[in-house]
């Protein structure tokens, strides 16, 4: 039990969450059922980690209040479920950045796939979907909300559309609670056994070699000089040789899991990115084009855009999150 509180004390304390405002949101969903009031008062005092430990011996085994027998994966999941939606229909779902407010929704439903399983994560990115789709059908702050949302897509495309904006917004989501598990899993089996020093290198080499794409994307959107596009890839290539030579230097007794949770965190924000914007092109092109006001053939620049851009930033976040939370809650889960 102590793993859920941990996981969410981390999660309100990289978004810079104050947890009395989770607390009144989870009350809605009867969580605070599930925990001690002795417990809870680790959140409110702010004493951390040392304190849900040190609290440990005043629980017992499955008595939870309210809720006896209760798994800890099942507490887990609704844990992890209130803090998607509170994520989703706040600004808190968001890390503001430079140029854009990275996405990180999908860290939670991540970390639950890692920790409680596909079949769980599975869950957590359908969750995922129902609230793009409930923010985009009720709250649409774009004229292109109706991608998410089946109910504005039936009066573009009729029926068709219900199906199409159905499975990009929910398919994809989906997909974010399951693929990253098995990468995780992958990696950690891969960088155990004979080859794991080929394993390390090879996965340094793909990590620097988004670093590189992101920080070009970066400068070439940021700068309107000339030679943007020269100071993007010297400035990328820098950032991607300093990284991977600091990595291979100071992470060569890494721990496995940690680069598992570092691809858990990339393929999770990619399999998003990579799924959303190529079904829009394929399902909606032309009504993509007139939402926002760019001639049918521009949308494929716009859709490269997002995801050399957008897509590689988040995946970099994504990658930090995951890995710095993750590692963290593995000391716990394992005590």
């Amino acid at each position: 039990m102590e793993f859920i509180f941990v996981f969410a004390i981390i999660l309100s304390k990289v978004f810079l969450i104050h947890f009395f405002k989770i607390v009144e949101i989870v009350r809605t969903f009867w969580i605070d059922a599930f925990m001690y009031a002795e417990e809870l008062a680790v959140f409110f005092w702010n004493e951390g980690i040392s304190a849900v430990r040190a609290g440990k011996a005043k629980r017992c085994c499955n008595d939870f209040a309210g809720a006896e027998g209760l798994s800890t994966d099942f507490t887990l999941v609704l844990t992890v479920t209130a803090i998607i939606v509170v994520m989703a229909f706040t600004p808190l779902g968001f890390i503001p950045l430079v140029v854009i407010n990275a996405t990180i929704i999908h860290i939670p439903v991540i970390l639950g796939a890692i920790f409680c399983g596909p079949k769980k994560g599975a869950f957590l990115g359908f969750v995922f979907g129902l609230t793009s789709f409930i923010k985009n059908t009720l709250m649409p702050t774009s004229m292109s909300a109706f991608v998410f949302s089946p109910i504005l897509a039936s009066s573009i495309d009729g029926a068709a559309g219900v199906v199409k904006s159905t499975i990009i917004c929910f398919v994809p989501r989906i997909l974010v609670g399951i693929i990253p598990y098995f990468v995780y899993r992958g990696i950690v089996k891969l960088t155990t056994s004979s080859h794991a020093k080929a394993a390390k290198v090879i996965s340094n080499l793909v990590i620097s070699v988004l670093l590189l794409v992101g920080i070009h994307a970066f400068f070439a959107k940021m700068l309107t000089t000339d030679s943007k596009e020269m100071i993007g890839w010297i400035s990328g290539a820098a950032a991607a040789v300093i990284y991977f030579i600091v990595v291979e230097l100071t992470g060569r007794k890494k721990d496995g899991r940690f680069l598992g949770y570092v691809y858990a965190g990339v393929t999770g924000a990619l399999t998003n990115t990579l799924l959303v914007m190529p079904m829009i092109y394929i399902f909606y092109k032309e009504a993509y084009a007139n939402a926002l006001s760019i001639e049918p053939g521009a949308v494929m620049g716009v859709i490269l855009g997002v995801i050399s851009f957008n897509g590689i930033i988040e995946a970099i976040v994504a990658a930090v999150l995951v890995a710095a939370i993750g590692m963290v809650l593995n000391k716990v889960h394992r005590r």
